[in-house]
């Protein structure tokens, strides 16, 4: 089942003059929303009953690799039931003893995500799916006699809402520099 959109098209529609059926609108929302799940590498939106496999690292923590955390519902180390076990709603999955030292030992079957989606994600979301909507890549500049060609991509530089919006639901930033 594909996630849901992380802004409301109509919005889009409007803010970009189109008409709300137009399918480039959606399309516009649908990358738009995937760029950001990319980058904060979660699916922001509520997911239900999600089930994943962790692997232990003798340690008693692990990070669920989704947040906020609404509730957890099975944690089971080998196909066994733990009962040893808190969590938060930042994703942290705590045992009064260690979590196994090994590959795909825990499984977490959990509800995380947000519902409704927060307004500061809905609007870069929609910043973004804007701007694709009405930036036409190409030469946007051209100079014969000097010969200065500029182009417009929509790959340029994020708003700062963006960059906010990213920065602040982001998760495992341990591989990053």
């Amino acid at each position: 089942m594909p996630l849901p959109l992380l802004a409301d098209p109509a919005v889009l529609a409007r803010w970009a003059g189109r008409d709300a059926a137009d399918p480039a609108v959606t399309d516009a929302l649908a990358s738009a929303s995937a760029r950001f799940r990319g980058a904060v590498r979660h699916s922001v939106s509520r997911v239900a009953d999600d089930e994943i496999w962790l692997d232990g690292y003798g340690a008693t923590v692990l990070f669920l690799p989704a947040a906020p955390v609404l509730a957890v519902t099975t944690v089971e180390v080998h196909g066994r039931p733990a009962t040893d076990f808190t969590w938060s709603r930042l994703g942290v999955l705590h045992s009064r003893t260690c979590w196994p030292d090994e590959l795909d030992a825990v499984r977490v079957v959990y509800t995380h995500g947000h519902d409704p989606i927060p307004d500061e994600v809905a609007d870069a979301v929609l910043t973004e799916a804007r701007y694709l909507l009405t930036v036409q890549p190409g030469v946007s500049a051209m100079t014969v006699g000097g010969e200065s060609v500029s182009y417009t991509t929509p790959d340029a530089e994020m708003p700062q809402t963006w960059k906010t919006a990213v920065e602040a639901h982001r998760l495992n930033r341990g591989d990053q520099t």
